[in-house]
């Protein structure tokens, strides 16, 4: 089953201290965040990827002297595409990756 609002282990660049705490940088298709090693490859939504504003994640990344713009165009290959699939009602990810068939 694909986990469409989680973060997967093919979607992380590298991991970062921020703070003295170990996290990810992880891409997907609205441009990169940061969440932790706890959150990948569960089934359900990352938190971490629809709590935070990317313009934070931006921040932060500098402030670790980053450039976010270079890390997405050097990692853009690992956003998964869209399966093809019609959209109908548009979900709430953190909700939608709760619900059991």
């Amino acid at each position: 089953m694909e986990n469409r609002y989680g973060t997967t282990s093919d979607m992380i660049i590298q991991e970062v201290e921020n703070n003295g705490i170990p996290q990810l940088i992880a891409i997907d298709s609205k441009g990169l965040y940061l969440t932790t090693q706890d959150r990948v490859d569960r089934m359900v939504a990352d938190v971490n990827r629809y709590g935070v504003p990317r313009q934070e994640v931006n921040q932060v990344l500098e402030d670790l002297g980053l450039d976010p713009l270079q890390l997405f165009n050097a990692n853009k290959h690992l956003i998964k595409t869209d399966t093809g699939q019609p959209k109908g009602k548009a979900l709430n990810p953190i909700k939608a990756s709760k619900r059991r068939g």
